[in-house]
């Protein structure tokens, strides 16, 4: 394995009842909470109340940052800032998915900062060598493992640019991780969540090294619990067993443990960040779509793992095929998943116009990490042939 070093400073608490018995002693020393969360469906299945509850009994005055959108932007993130300083929070809790808490992790940061933090911290690495306002989170959307990082995804809408950093000092404090707040997560979303999950896994996957690695064995595994459960969850929303393994599926993916010793890909998420940021599609969805075509282009230089990912993760025997016949069976599989669980496989069906492809593939970033260095002409190529 490649040389790491490895950190992760979230504390977890999973499982069914955790939010009930863990919450106030983890507020402990804040006496001003912004609570922030998205667009109401917390509202609808309870959680809210639950939530709001447990803080008013505590003593906690709470000030709310509601309607983060699926898409942070960094307007929204400049709101929350200002609401965090004008109120003197000394504590941010984001309640949903992956969407409130990347929010509120830049927010977390600009709430403590003189400067532009998207020039000063998204639209180049940089060093934040002060205290971010604490943040911690309860999860209610498997998807993104944002829970147990310190990484943003952020839209400047003004520069049509979608752009993620991780800073460990972003790193929620504690995360919150009850599967029974997903169960009323609408359908779409799950399944698209999940995909997500899968997406995060295999971006990490298909990179160097080749050579036998624990990196990899594990995310075989883990591959094969996301496939496995999501087609449970999908049959039954309220399997307690699918929807907790899902769940820490997602965290497994991207709280840094599985990336350890690899170079990573993830030229399909740059991709999708910026057809992201001019179509504002489901993010899921628009990995579903990319995918399949952008495997087919770089198979043949990663061919080793894609025959392990064929007959590990799809379990396709060898049956007299080549490498290459066993590779493309390993991609025509995932390309079968997606449709089975009925995601786009179009970029039509996500809204993207057609004659912006071409300024969407120029605005992509290059990722080190691919098996074949992209260029922005055959990002375009992708595009195109994922079009339609």
């Amino acid at each position: 394995m490649n040389n790491f070093i490895f950190q992760n400073a979230t504390k977890v608490y999973f499982g069914k009842g955790c939010v009930k018995e863990y919450l106030t002693c983890l507020t402990n020393d804040a006496k001003t909470i912004l609570l922030a969360y998205g667009g109401g469906s917390i509202k609808k299945n309870g959680v809210y109340d639950e939530i709001t509850g447990i803080l008013k009994e505590a003593g906690k005055t709470i000030v709310e940052f509601p309607g983060i959108m699926s898409n942070p932007t960094y307007a929204k993130v400049q709101e929350g800032a200002k609401l965090a300083r004008e109120n003197n929070a000394d504590m941010i809790l984001a309640v949903g998915g992956g969407s409130a808490m990347d929010c509120c992790k830049a927010v977390s940061l600009a709430a403590r900062y003189n400067g532009d933090i998207w020039d000063d911290f998204w639209a180049r690495p940089g060093v934040i060598d002060f205290e971010p306002l604490p943040l911690g989170v309860v999860v209610t959307v498997a998807g993104t493992g944002s829970e147990c990082n310190g990484g943003a995804v952020i839209t400047n809408e003004e520069k049509k640019v979608k752009t993620g950093r991780d800073y460990p000092a972003l790193n929620p404090r504690f995360a919150l991780m009850d599967p029974t707040y997903t169960f009323s997560v609408p359908m779409r979303q799950m399944i698209s969540g999940s995909f997500d999950i899968l997406s995060h896994i295999m971006e990490t996957y298909f990179s160097e090294p080749n050579e036998d690695n624990v990196s990899d064995d594990i995310m075989e595994a883990l591959m094969k619990s996301v496939i496995r459960n999501l087609r449970v969850a999908i049959k039954n929303p309220e399997d307690y067993t699918a929807r907790s393994n899902l769940m820490w599926d997602a965290t497994m993916a991207e709280n840094r443990i599985i990336k350890m010793g690899k170079k990573c890909d993830f030229e399909c998420h740059n991709m999708e960040h910026q057809l992201g940021a001019y179509t504002n599609c489901n993010h899921g969805c628009g990995l579903a779509v990319l995918h399949p075509v952008y495997y087919r282009h770089i198979y043949k230089e990663g061919l080793p793992k894609f025959v392990r990912f064929a007959e590990n993760v799809w379990g396709i025997a060898r049956d007299g095929k080549t490498d290459e016949e066993l590779a493309l069976a390993g991609i025509e599989a995932l390309a079968a998943f997606i449709k089975e669980i009925r995601l786009p496989i179009t970029l039509k069906e996500l809204g993207a116009d057609k004659a912006q492809l071409k300024e969407i593939a120029d605005s992509c970033g290059i990722s080190q990490g691919s098996y074949k260095p992209m260029t922005h002409e055959e990002i375009l190529a992708i595009f195109q042939e994922c079009y339609e």
